[in-house]
């Protein structure tokens, strides 16, 4: 798991924006992996072949980094502490160790240690997330009604 917490320089910045565009720009959208050319030190060129999940993934990391965002990649099957769960949504350490023990998310227990999946963080979210729309939509619909709306 990468745990890269500076930010980009701005020459960082400036180079992912970049090499966003120009990557973005050469990709095929059609899905299949892509063969790029790579050159190294010496200037001789390797061909190399990615898959488009890798190319998007790359693209997507530098249009974050060309918005002076830091990027951390986690693999969909990594097992997190509680504090790095706690860092993910936002909240203290306390507060997410009461969501797992309110079993909001599941958790496994290594000795006195408590672990959870990032798929089933990343469910959590996304469950958190529908539910603050639908309320949303509730209170607009309410504000609509008594001709509160915009």
């Amino acid at each position: 798991m990468n745990t890269a917490t500076k930010l980009p320089s701005a020459e960082e910045i400036a180079l992912a924006k970049l090499g966003s565009q120009e990557l973005s720009a050469v990709i095929q959208a059609n899905g299949e992996a892509q063969r790029i050319n790579v050159v190294d030190k010496l200037g001789k060129s390797h061909e190399v072949t990615i898959p488009a999940s890798a190319l998007n993934m790359m693209i997507e990391v530098l249009t974050q980094l060309g918005q002076g965002n830091s990027v951390s990649i986690t693999p969909i099957h990594a097992e997190l502490t509680t504090q790095e769960g706690a860092d993910m949504l936002n909240m203290s350490r306390p507060t997410f160790i009461k969501l797992l023990d309110s079993q909001e998310i599941p958790f496994t227990r290594t000795g006195n240690r408590r672990k959870v999946a990032f798929a089933d963080l990343m469910q959590y979210k996304q469950r958190l997330e529908e539910q603050r729309l639908a309320s949303l939509a509730e209170l607009s619909a309410l504000d609509q009604e008594m001709d509160m709306g915009y």
